[in-house]
Formats: C-alpha cells, sequence, structure tokens
C-alpha cells in the first residue's frame, strides 16, 4: 500500500460502511484529519448484556495531536451518540447547527462533561473554515431538524458530504431542501459524493410528513378509546403532527418516555415546537378520560426498557392499556429488530389493544432516507467525478454503486470500514487498510465487541458453563472429591449422574499427572478442565466454558 501524501485528498470511514448505524466518518489533507459524525448502534440478541456498540477510534486517537474537529451532520443517536463516550480520548471542538447543539448538550450532561466539550456552533446555512478544509453546510430534510449535507473544499477538490436526507417537499418542520445550493456546488465542480444508501432497494420517492399528519389525523379519529402513538423520539415533525391531531379531535397529546421530554425540550431551545398547547405528563395522562387523550411513546423497537414495552407488560407506573384502546406504529421497524417488535405487538394484543402498523395502514409513516428516484436526482444536480456509498450493509452499497453508474457517475468505489481511499489526485483507490473494530458499552465501560469477555458471554449464552474446584494438600494429594457445578448444561434427574461422571473424570486426570504437574497450578487445571470438557462433549454433545479453582491447603 502506498504512503498518502500531504496533497491527497482521502476518505476513511471508521464506521458505518456495511453496515446502517454507527458512522464515524474522517476526511484527511495536508496532514489533518476532520471527523464527520461519531454515532452507535444498538445491541441485539448476539451480543449479550450490551446495549450500545460504538466504532472504535483507535486509529485517529494515535493522531490525536492531528485532529482538527469533530463535525455532526445531525442529532441522530448513529451519527452523534459516541460523543459523549468517545470525546476524552479525541478531545477535540465539536461543531453542530443549534438543534444538534441543544440535543449533544443534553447527552454531555448527564455524561458530565457538558463544561469540558467545546461545542462550536454552526449555521444552518453558509460557510464555514476549519483549517484545512472550507465547510459549505447545505440545508436538506430528514426526519429530524437541521440535516445539513457538507460541501468540504481543499486545493485537491470539494466532497458532498450527504448525511441522511431525502427531498420532503412539505417536511412542517424546517425548510425544504436547498437545491439552488446542491446545484452551485454542483456547477462548481464535486470531486466524490459520499451519500446515505438506505433506502437504495425503493423504488420512487421517500414521502412527506405533510402526508403522514393527514393520515395519522383520518387513524386516529377512528377511536373512542386511548390512542397510543409509537415513534423515534428524534422525529419533532411527527411530534408536532401528533400534537395537532390530537387537538383535532379534542384530545390532550401526553409524552410518555424520558427522551420525549429531552427531545421536547431540545426542540423548543433551538426554536421548534413553541407554539403548541402544552403536553401532559405520563401521570396526568392516566387521569384523563379514555377518549381525551393520546399518549406518544418511545419503544417502537421493542426495546425492553422503553415506555411503550413497560406499557404493555403491565409494568408502567401511570400508564395501563385496556381492550378498545389503540397502538400505532409510527415507524418503520429497523432490520434486526423484528423479533423485539413482534414481542411487543403480541403483549399489546394480550391486552385487547388494537395494532396499526405502516404494513397495514399506510402512510402513518414515511422513511427519512432517499428512494431511488431522490437518489438519481441528486445525481443529476451534483454531477460528481467519484460515488463513494455509505450508510448501508454490502448489498446496499453494490446497489447504490450500480446506480450511480447508471447515472453517468465516472467512478464509484465501495469501500468497507477502515478502507483509507485516494480520492484526489488520480483516479479514486484504496490505498491502505488501517484497524477498524467495535467498542460495546458493558455496564459503564468500554470493552472490544470481539474481546475475551465478550467471547466467554456469547459462549455461556449457547453452551452453559461448568465449574471444578480441587482442594490439593501439601502432600500433592487431593483432600476430598473435586466439587463440580454446572449451570445451563443440564437439568433433571439425569444431572447428578452426569456430574459424578465429571468428578470420575477429574480425579482421574489429576492422578495421571506426574509429582511436578500436580505441584503447578496452571497443569492441574488445564488437566481438570480437558477431562471435563471430554467428559460432557462425550455424553452430551457439550462443550460449556470451563473454569477450574485449585485451593491449595
Amino acid at each position: 500500500m502506498s504512503k498518502p501524501a500531504v496533497t491527497d485528498f482521502l476518505f476513511l470511514p471508521l464506521g458505518g460502511a456495511e453496515e446502517i448505524g454507527m458512522n464515524l466518518n474522517l476526511y484527511g489533507y495536508g496532514g489533518k484529519w476532520l471527523i464527520v459524525d461519531c454515532g452507535v448502534t444498538f445491541g441485539d440478541d448476539s451480543t449479550p448484556g450490551i446495549e450500545l456498540i460504538l466504532p472504535d477510534p483507535a486509529w485517529i486517537v494515535e493522531r490525536r495531536k492531528d485532529l482538527i474537529g469533530i463535525v455532526a451532520t445531525h442529532a441522530h443517536e448513529d451519527h452523534i451518540g459516541a460523543i459523549p463516550y468517545l470525546w476524552t480520548r479525541l478531545g477535540c471542538p465539536v461543531y453542530a447547527t443549534p438543534f444538534t447543539a441543544a440535543v449533544l448538550k443534553r447527552k454531555l450532561q448527564e455524561a458530565d462533561l457538558a463544561r469540558r466539550v467545546e461545542i462550536r456552533p454552526l449555521p444552518l446555512s453558509g460557510k464555514v473554515r476549519i483549517a484545512p478544509f472550507d465547510l459549505e453546510l447545505i440545508h436538506l430534510t430528514h426526519s429530524t431538524p437541521e440535516p445539513m449535507a457538507i460541501a468540504i473544499t481543499t486545493p485537491a477538490g470539494t466532497v458532498l458530504h450527504t448525511g441522511d436526507w431525502k427531498f420532503d417537499p412539505d417536511p412542517l418542520i424546517g425548510p425544504v431542501s436547498d437545491e439552488a445550493a446542491l446545484r452551485r456546488v454542483g456547477d462548481a465542480g464535486v470531486l466524490a459524493l459520499v451519500g446515505d444508501s438506505t433506502n437504495v432497494f425503493v423504488p420512487g420517492e421517500a414521502g412527506s410528513e405533510a402526508d403522514v399528519r393527514k393520515n395519522l389525523e383520518e387513524v386516529v379519529g377512528r377511536y373512542s378509546a386511548r390512542v397510543v402513538v409509537a415513534c423515534f423520539a428524534s422525529n419533532v415533525a411527527r411530534l408536532e403532527s401528533i400534537a395537532r391531531v390530537a387537538a383535532k379531535h379534542d384530545r390532550h397529546a401526553a409524552l410518555v418516555g424520558r427522551s420525549l421530554w429531552r427531545m421536547y425540550e431540545s426542540a423548543k431551545e433551538a426554536g421548534y415546537l413553541r407554539d403548541l398547547p402544552p403536553f401532559v405528563s405520563e401521570h396526568d395522562a392516566g387521569f384523563l378520560p379514555r377518549e381525551k387523550v393520546v399518549m406518544i411513546c418511545t419503544g417502537s423497537q421493542g426495546e425492553p426498557r422503553s415506555a411503550l414495552s413497560r406499557i404493555a407488560s403491565g409494568t408502567h407506573p401511570h400508564v395501563v392499556l385496556e381492550p378498545g384502546d389503540a397502538a400505532v406504529f409510527s415507524s418503520r421497524n429497523i432490520p434486526g429488530n423484528e423479533r423485539s417488535i413482534a414481542k411487543l405487538q403480541n403483549q399489546l394484543a394480550k391486552l385487547g389493544v388494537e395494532i396499526v402498523t405502516t404494513a397495514e395502514e399506510a402512510g402513518v409513516h414515511v422513511s427519512g432516507h432517499p428512494a431511488r428516484d431522490e437518489l438519481a436526482r441528486m445525481y443529476h444536480w451534483v454531477r460528481p467525478r467519484i460515488a463513494i456509498p455509505v450508510h448501508g450493509e454490502a448489498r446496499h452499497l453494490a446497489e447504490h454503486a450500480k446506480l450511480a453508474r447508471k447515472c453517468q457517475v465516472p467512478e464509484a468505489v465501495v469501500a468497507e470500514n477502515g478502507a483509507m481511499i485516494r480520492l484526489s489526485p488520480g483516479p479514486a483507490t484504496i490505498i491502505d487498510h488501517v484497524t477498524s473494530g467495535r467498542l460495546a458499552l458493558d455496564g459503564n465501560k468500554l470493552v472490544p465487541l470481539d474481546g475475551g469477555a465478550m467471547r466467554a458471554r456469547k459462549k455461556l449464552m449457547t453452551s452453559g458453563i461448568a465449574v471444578v474446584t480441587l482442594v490439593v494438600g501439601k502432600g500433592g494429594k487431593l483432600e476430598t472429591d473435586p466439587m463440580v457445578s454446572l449451570q445451563g448444561v443440564i437439568e433433571g434427574d439425569g444431572a447428578q449422574a452426569v456430574i459424578a461422571g465429571a468428578v470420575e473424570a477429574v480425579t482421574e486426570a489429576f492422578e495421571d499427572l506426574g509429582k511436578a504437574a500436580k505441584r503447578d497450578d496452571d497443569a492441574v487445571r488445564e488437566a481438570a478442565r480437558l477431562a471435563v470438557r471430554r467428559w460432557l462433549n462425550a455424553g452430551l454433545g457439550k462443550k460449556p466454558q470451563t473454569e477450574v479453582h485449585v485451593v491449595r491447603i
């Protein structure tokens, strides 16, 4: 691999390539690096005990003296959620527009970092210099306020980093996408477009928030009991729509879930949602007549600790649902969440709640990401020399590259996390692969997702654990029979016979050791471990995680 020169314009994703979420993008020029977005993704059944997963920034941390800042394109968790956890390793200024800054400020307060992190304001449109980069902010539309594309210019050319976006003709909150600015940047010449691939397989256009408001008004009007609407907390336009729909039907709108209240306060701080009737608290909502309330809840993805999950399981302290109530899922199903969503909806069905989803009721949700026609229009306006798809799984990136070529883009590069791409000079080329990985928030510690602790935890989930204790006297003899306990390996009448066989196997393995080995704790542990695993594999076909304790008296 060739070493980059200071005049090379470089792009390096450490998160968000070949995956949807956990975005962390690096741009390099003149020996300096700029981060665009720093987000998280969420754990699932394959990551027991883990709720948040973050990109590993080790490569750029080693070059921290050359890191000049983090620029946030918008306020979604997969774009800013890692900043409170990684900032102490990065230690650079953070740049954000007013709404994104308000959301981030609350996250930093929770992490006790508000006084340490410098958040520098970005305009909703216009230019700012973060040397050696010149940035122009271009307003687009998305499912949260103030989504920004960034035109990043160096002497080697201009890259348009789209962030998350779509072309909503009536977004309700904020202006429409700035077509004139996109065309102007395109006319000036764009070296590369680094863009959203989420909905590349979806034909047509994503749809408008204005249409969702009309459809929600019709849906809520069908019911005479309580209505719960589950949506993403960050979709401020959706919050406004539900509040106005509630008022239209002579109902009060209530916010149920702390993240909704935090987002509401952030929106008001940035100048949004100020002309709405006050939202009702979840405590007060429980005292309202069933026909007089619409409750906005978090938990559309079946998150176990979310408001809607606690309501469905009957553990919410203030809100209950009864037969005849309705739950409207005003959101998309994020891939990987199908099981948790199905579990939640089954719980609601058992309560006698009528469930309305996007699959059954077209129009109660629209995506915040561009469908194929919108992607084609973006390429028509911007006309980059190079397309670099991001924000998608491998199949999304490959299809996005194919679409870009159909739109007459001369070059398209599909890259995975850790691929360093030289954009200029010369043709776009992957010139290096750097270390990239994932960190897991395990309790209050960040640990490698592929580290020993996580591997052991997954092993425990699938195979259980065997614990062996040997008490060895000074003469190198067992003072008593080994003790063997099994957890998650076998149950029922056969367990004692299996344990007895394991005890015998460990005893024989110990007795077979030579005198020197019997004095070596490591040798004793390994002999006992192998004996137990062989016995259990032969009898049960299982190889559990095995721990051996040697006690000498």
